[in-house]
């Protein structure tokens, strides 16, 4: 096909393929279906090319995005995988589960329907795979410093990869039996299979990352050690406390929080196994999901798979728009109505529902949530919330998730054993260089910043290691981001 200036007037987004829900309820495989080689180039093809291309600001990695949608339209797809790698450490996983916040700030999208850049990416990275374009290359000496990364979700495989790269000694230490993190744990498979994390990961420790599993850092292993025997200590462990809801009825039982039910799910599917653990299962069950984000999307769907008998999700704000407002003009990230995979298999969502409290059965067991429907002040900021009066009603539930967030990181056992201080949110406090008030110890992700999305974690890991490669040495060739 030969370029098109006008292209983008011509080729209209095509939207992506799911598999038909009735059939993708009944397992865990993936939910979407990949698209061929022909069909990435022409939506490629619909890139503008733009002088200014706010798809590189919108993107926290910094993408080269309309460079490598012009060389996978042209088939030089090797080239376009090495600039696509120049700056994402794990695309085919952001190719799957990214909210692709570049998308919402691409040129086209004043208009017209953006380009489909995350799929685009998954494409590039996928054909890398499937032609042997990516192979282990180990860093060709090694500088003798030694760094700790403390945690395997996306920031520390991120800065953990940078680092290896960097020539250092990279031991990355996680305390459950697999490396991940969140994309192994908290990730159902029907969004991301776990080969996908497993092919990457074998990359990795060809190159010569250690990975050592089954270690708590603090007690495992403990400060101590950890400061004598490495250079450097990266702590990127996650935002891991939940966010509680303290209404009346909490302390029922069949209440529990998104990342245990999902943690559990998990392993299930996996085959790991969850021996000694209370069961919690939503086979035959009326489940209620208490969180309108993209966690409590992904426990509607792990229920839905569990055969609910029936599935309930609620959240305290209004329902969003389904077009941008002047709240959020282009080119940034608006609050618009996402439907999911998971909310098209079945189920109900309600908005502007204050949870009030939890009923239970004679036997300590929640049955029912009381609640109310609120409205918001406008005009006031934040909005002002009050109770529409009469408008208190009832949901029956035998099951509880709660999916409303996290609060900061865990900071018991090796935070607190640092003395690393915390800032105002209860995060990791660094300065500019992500250096914590603890000599030779780093921190990003989650951990520092709050709970944010995957690419940011990897953006965080990056920015770190770069910083502790300059730490290291006095200087740094890795980039910034």
């Amino acid at each position: 096909m030969p370029k098109d200036p006008k292209s983008f007037l011509k080729i209209p987004r095509t939207k992506t393929e799911y598999r038909p829900a009735c059939e993708r309820v009944k397992d865990y495989h993936q939910v979407f279906v990949m698209r061929d080689d022909e069909k990435s180039q022409e939506q490629a093809h619909r890139c503008m090319d733009c002088g200014t291309p706010f798809c590189h600001w919108g993107c926290p990695v910094g993408n080269y995005i309309p460079e490598w949608n012009e060389l996978m339209f042209e088939g030089m797809w090797e080239k376009a995988f090495h600039l696509l790698h120049a700056t994402n450490n794990l695309p085919e996983i952001t190719g799957r589960v990214c909210p692709a916040p570049c998308e919402y700030s691409c040129v086209l999208g004043i208009n017209d329907d953006p380009v489909t850049i995350r799929e685009n990416e998954l494409a590039i990275i996928e054909h890398a795979f499937r032609h042997g374009f990516i192979k282990p290359s180990p860093p060709e000496s090694r500088t003798g410093k030694k760094v700790a990364v403390i945690g395997s979700g996306p920031a520390g495989l991120a800065c953990a990869d940078q680092l290896n790269k960097a020539g250092h000694s990279v031991t990355l230490f996680e305390k459950d039996k697999k490396i991940g993190g969140i994309l192994r744990y908290g990730i159902p498979d029907f969004k991301l299979k776990k080969w996908v994390l497993d092919r990457r990961l074998e990359i990795l420790e060809k190159e010569g990352i250690i990975f050592q599993t089954n270690t708590d850092a603090g007690e495992d292993i403990s400060k101590d050690v950890l400061l004598k025997e490495f250079d450097a200590v990266i702590l990127t462990g996650g935002s891991r406390t939940p966010r509680d809801l303290n209404i009346p009825g909490r302390n029922l039982k069949g209440i529990y929080f998104a990342m245990d039910y999902l943690t559990q799910s998990n392993r299930m599917v996996s085959g790991e196994g969850v021996k000694g653990q209370e069961l919690i299962g939503a086979w035959g069950k009326k489940v209620l999901v208490i969180g309108g984000g993209d966690t409590g999307a992904d426990c509607v769907g792990t229920a839905h798979r569990q055969e609910a008998a029936c599935v309930v999700q609620i959240e305290i704000l209004e329902q969003p728009s389904e077009c941008r407002t002047d709240d959020f003009p282009w080119p940034y990230y608006p609050m618009l109505l996402k439907t999911s995979s998971s909310h098209e298999e079945g189920g109900e969502r309600h908005w502007a529902v204050l949870t009030k409290k939890f009923i239970g059965d004679k036997d300590g067991h929640v049955k029912k949530l009381h609640c109310v429907r609120v409205e918001f002040e406008k005009g006031t900021c934040p909005p002002k919330m009050k109770e529409r009066r009469g408008s208190d009603f009832e949901i029956e539930a035998d099951l509880v998730i709660l999916a409303i967030g996290f609060l900061h990181p865990e900071h018991p056992g090796l935070l607190t054993d640092l003395g690393v201080e915390f800032d105002n949110q209860g995060n990791v406090k660094t300065d500019e260089n992500f250096i914590t008030s603890k000599d030779k110890v780093f921190a990003a992700g989650d951990l520092r910043r709050g709970q944010s999305l995957i690419v940011w974690a990897i953006s965080e890991g990056r920015k770190a290691a770069y910083h502790v490669d300059k730490y290291l040495m006095g200087k740094t060739d890795l980039p910034i981001i």
